[in-house]
Protein backbone atom coordinates (compact mmCIF):
# COMPACT_ATOMS: atom_id res chain seq x y z
CA UNK A 1 0.00 0.00 0.00
CA UNK A 2 1.36 3.41 -0.99
CA UNK A 3 1.75 6.08 1.67
CA UNK A 4 -0.83 8.30 -0.03
CA UNK A 5 -3.28 5.39 0.05
CA UNK A 6 -2.58 4.82 3.74
CA UNK A 7 -3.45 8.43 4.51
CA UNK A 8 -6.63 8.30 2.43
CA UNK A 9 -7.83 4.90 3.67
CA UNK A 10 -6.87 5.70 7.25
CA UNK A 11 -8.72 9.00 7.43
CA UNK A 12 -11.74 7.81 5.46
CA UNK A 13 -12.17 4.60 7.45
CA UNK A 14 -11.60 6.35 10.76
CA UNK A 15 -14.23 8.94 9.85
CA UNK A 16 -16.70 6.26 8.72
CA UNK A 17 -16.18 4.25 11.91
CA UNK A 18 -16.63 7.32 14.09
CA UNK A 19 -19.72 8.60 12.26
CA UNK A 20 -21.31 5.15 12.10
CA UNK A 21 -20.78 4.68 15.83
CA UNK A 22 -22.11 8.17 16.59
CA UNK A 23 -25.22 7.75 14.43
CA UNK A 24 -25.85 4.15 15.47
CA UNK A 25 -25.38 4.97 19.13
CA UNK A 26 -27.93 7.77 18.94
CA UNK A 27 -30.54 5.36 17.57
CA UNK A 28 -30.06 2.52 20.05
CA UNK A 29 -31.39 2.92 23.58
CA UNK A 30 -30.60 0.20 26.10
CA UNK A 31 -33.01 1.40 28.74
CA UNK A 32 -30.60 0.43 31.50
CA UNK A 33 -30.30 3.29 33.98
CA UNK A 34 -26.76 2.59 35.13
CA UNK A 35 -25.32 2.47 31.59
CA UNK A 36 -25.10 5.91 29.91
CA UNK A 37 -26.33 6.18 26.33
CA UNK A 38 -22.89 7.02 24.92
CA UNK A 39 -21.65 3.54 25.90
CA UNK A 40 -23.49 2.15 22.86
CA UNK A 41 -21.56 4.56 20.65
CA UNK A 42 -18.26 3.54 22.25
CA UNK A 43 -19.09 -0.15 21.85
CA UNK A 44 -19.88 0.22 18.15
CA UNK A 45 -16.68 2.24 17.72
CA UNK A 46 -14.66 -0.43 19.51
CA UNK A 47 -16.11 -3.31 17.49
CA UNK A 48 -15.67 -1.55 14.15
CA UNK A 49 -12.12 -0.52 15.04
CA UNK A 50 -11.26 -4.11 15.96
CA UNK A 51 -12.77 -5.30 12.68
CA UNK A 52 -10.76 -2.75 10.69
CA UNK A 53 -7.55 -3.80 12.43
CA UNK A 54 -8.30 -7.47 11.71
CA UNK A 55 -9.22 -7.08 8.03
CA UNK A 56 -6.25 -4.80 7.31
CA UNK A 57 -3.79 -6.84 9.37
CA UNK A 58 -1.67 -7.57 6.29
CA UNK A 59 -0.92 -3.85 5.88
CA UNK A 60 0.17 -3.03 9.43
CA UNK A 61 0.86 -4.65 12.77
CA UNK A 62 -1.16 -4.02 15.89
CA UNK A 63 0.33 -4.67 19.29
CA UNK A 64 -1.21 -4.41 22.74
CA UNK A 65 0.06 -6.00 25.94
CA UNK A 66 0.22 -5.08 29.61
CA UNK A 67 3.77 -3.84 30.33
CA UNK A 68 5.57 -3.66 33.65
CA UNK A 69 4.04 -1.28 36.18
CA UNK A 70 7.17 0.85 36.48
CA UNK A 71 7.17 1.71 32.78
CA UNK A 72 3.60 3.02 33.07
CA UNK A 73 4.31 5.52 35.84
CA UNK A 74 6.02 8.13 33.65
CA UNK A 75 3.42 8.26 30.82
CA UNK A 76 0.58 8.33 33.34
CA UNK A 77 2.15 11.14 35.36
CA UNK A 78 3.00 13.13 32.24
CA UNK A 79 -0.60 12.63 31.13
CA UNK A 80 -1.88 14.11 34.38
CA UNK A 81 0.58 17.03 34.25
CA UNK A 82 -0.39 17.80 30.65
CA UNK A 83 -4.08 17.59 31.50
CA UNK A 84 -3.77 20.01 34.42
CA UNK A 85 -1.54 22.51 32.61
CA UNK A 86 -3.52 22.60 29.36
CA UNK A 87 -6.87 22.91 31.12
CA UNK A 88 -5.58 25.64 33.43
CA UNK A 89 -4.16 27.64 30.54
CA UNK A 90 -7.25 27.31 28.37
CA UNK A 91 -9.62 27.95 31.29
CA UNK A 92 -7.67 31.11 32.12
CA UNK A 93 -7.88 32.26 28.50
CA UNK A 94 -11.64 31.60 28.43
CA UNK A 95 -12.19 33.66 31.59
CA UNK A 96 -10.15 36.53 30.13
CA UNK A 97 -12.34 36.42 27.01
CA UNK A 98 -15.47 36.56 29.17
CA UNK A 99 -16.58 32.97 28.68
CA UNK A 100 -17.96 30.55 31.25
CA UNK A 101 -16.42 27.23 32.20
CA UNK A 102 -18.77 24.31 31.48
CA UNK A 103 -18.89 20.72 32.56
CA UNK A 104 -18.79 18.02 29.90
CA UNK A 105 -22.45 17.15 29.14
CA UNK A 106 -21.73 13.43 29.57
CA UNK A 107 -20.72 13.99 33.21
CA UNK A 108 -23.72 15.96 34.40
CA UNK A 109 -25.83 12.93 35.40
CA UNK A 110 -23.14 10.39 36.24
CA UNK A 111 -21.94 9.21 39.64
CA UNK A 112 -18.35 8.35 40.58
CA UNK A 113 -18.63 4.65 39.71
CA UNK A 114 -20.11 5.42 36.29
CA UNK A 115 -17.36 7.94 35.52
CA UNK A 116 -14.71 5.46 36.61
CA UNK A 117 -16.05 2.59 34.51
CA UNK A 118 -17.39 4.32 31.42
CA UNK A 119 -15.17 7.42 31.10
CA UNK A 120 -11.87 6.59 32.79
CA UNK A 121 -11.66 2.99 31.55
CA UNK A 122 -14.07 2.22 28.71
CA UNK A 123 -13.88 5.48 26.76
CA UNK A 124 -10.09 5.46 27.02
CA UNK A 125 -9.90 1.96 25.54
CA UNK A 126 -12.45 2.45 22.75
CA UNK A 127 -11.11 5.79 21.54
CA UNK A 128 -7.45 4.78 21.67
CA UNK A 129 -8.00 1.58 19.71
CA UNK A 130 -9.54 3.65 16.91
CA UNK A 131 -7.28 6.70 16.79
CA UNK A 132 -3.94 5.23 17.84
CA UNK A 133 -4.46 1.48 17.45
CA UNK A 134 -5.95 1.68 13.96
CA UNK A 135 -5.27 5.08 12.37
CA UNK A 136 -1.81 5.75 13.75
CA UNK A 137 -0.59 2.21 13.16
CA UNK A 138 -1.83 2.28 9.57
CA UNK A 139 0.23 5.44 9.03
CA UNK A 140 3.31 3.98 10.73
CA UNK A 141 5.48 3.85 7.54
CA UNK A 142 5.27 7.66 7.48
CA UNK A 143 6.82 8.08 10.92
CA UNK A 144 10.15 9.15 9.39
CA UNK A 145 8.45 12.50 8.75
CA UNK A 146 7.52 14.89 11.52
CA UNK A 147 8.64 17.82 13.64
CA UNK A 148 10.96 18.21 16.63
CA UNK A 149 9.45 19.75 19.75
CA UNK A 150 11.58 20.27 22.87
CA UNK A 151 14.15 17.84 21.46
CA UNK A 152 11.44 15.20 21.02
CA UNK A 153 10.39 14.11 17.57
CA UNK A 154 6.66 14.15 16.97
CA UNK A 155 6.06 12.01 13.88
CA UNK A 156 3.51 12.53 11.12
CA UNK A 157 1.30 9.58 12.25
CA UNK A 158 1.25 10.96 15.81
CA UNK A 159 0.23 14.43 14.58
CA UNK A 160 -2.47 13.16 12.19
CA UNK A 161 -4.04 10.84 14.77
CA UNK A 162 -4.03 13.63 17.38
CA UNK A 163 -5.69 16.10 14.99
CA UNK A 164 -8.29 13.49 14.01
CA UNK A 165 -8.95 12.76 17.68
CA UNK A 166 -9.44 16.44 18.43
CA UNK A 167 -11.65 16.98 15.38
CA UNK A 168 -13.87 14.07 16.44
CA UNK A 169 -14.87 16.04 19.53
CA UNK A 170 -16.45 18.72 17.36
CA UNK A 171 -19.48 16.43 17.41
CA UNK A 172 -20.17 17.88 20.88
CA UNK A 173 -21.54 20.97 19.18
CA UNK A 174 -24.75 18.96 18.73
CA UNK A 175 -25.20 18.89 22.51
CA UNK A 176 -25.49 22.67 22.68
CA UNK A 177 -22.17 23.42 24.39
CA UNK A 178 -20.65 26.86 23.94
CA UNK A 179 -17.87 27.72 21.51
CA UNK A 180 -15.58 28.23 24.51
CA UNK A 181 -16.17 24.69 25.77
CA UNK A 182 -15.70 23.30 22.27
CA UNK A 183 -12.40 25.17 21.93
CA UNK A 184 -11.17 23.86 25.27
CA UNK A 185 -12.07 20.22 24.61
CA UNK A 186 -10.65 20.18 21.06
CA UNK A 187 -7.33 21.78 22.03
CA UNK A 188 -7.01 19.53 25.07
CA UNK A 189 -7.76 16.32 23.17
CA UNK A 190 -5.26 17.23 20.44
CA UNK A 191 -2.56 17.75 23.10
CA UNK A 192 -3.53 14.52 24.87
CA UNK A 193 -3.49 12.69 21.52
CA UNK A 194 0.03 13.91 20.80
CA UNK A 195 1.28 12.53 24.13
CA UNK A 196 -0.63 9.25 23.72
CA UNK A 197 0.73 8.81 20.21
CA UNK A 198 4.26 9.63 21.29
CA UNK A 199 4.26 6.88 23.93
CA UNK A 200 2.57 4.35 21.68
CA UNK A 201 5.18 4.96 19.01
CA UNK A 202 8.01 4.80 21.55
CA UNK A 203 6.96 1.37 22.84
CA UNK A 204 4.96 0.11 19.82
CA UNK A 205 2.20 -0.85 22.23
CA UNK A 206 -1.38 0.49 22.20
CA UNK A 207 -1.60 0.00 25.97
CA UNK A 208 0.59 3.06 26.55
CA UNK A 209 -1.79 5.27 24.60
CA UNK A 210 -4.68 3.94 26.69
CA UNK A 211 -2.79 4.72 29.92
CA UNK A 212 -2.12 8.30 28.80
CA UNK A 213 -5.79 8.66 27.85
CA UNK A 214 -6.81 7.40 31.29
CA UNK A 215 -4.55 10.02 32.83
CA UNK A 216 -6.35 12.63 30.75
CA UNK A 217 -9.69 11.44 32.14
CA UNK A 218 -8.49 11.58 35.73
CA UNK A 219 -9.89 15.08 36.23
CA UNK A 220 -13.35 13.73 35.38
CA UNK A 221 -13.04 11.18 38.19
CA UNK A 222 -11.81 13.84 40.62
CA UNK A 223 -14.67 16.10 39.58
CA UNK A 224 -17.19 13.34 40.19
CA UNK A 225 -15.68 12.67 43.62
CA UNK A 226 -15.87 16.35 44.56
CA UNK A 227 -19.62 16.53 43.96
CA UNK A 228 -20.51 13.11 45.41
Amino acid sequence: MKNSERITYGLVLTTLIFLTATFGGSKIHLGIGFIPGFVVTLTIELLLSAAAIYFLRNYFSYSISVPGFKTLIKPFMYGIILTVLVNLLISGAIKIMGGNLEEHPALSKMNVLQVLIFIFIYASIAEEILFRGFLMNLLKPLEVNGITFFKRKISFPVIVSALAFGAAHLVLISTGVSIFFLFRIVVFTICLGLLAGYYQEKYNNNFYAIIVHMAGNTLAVIGALSVS
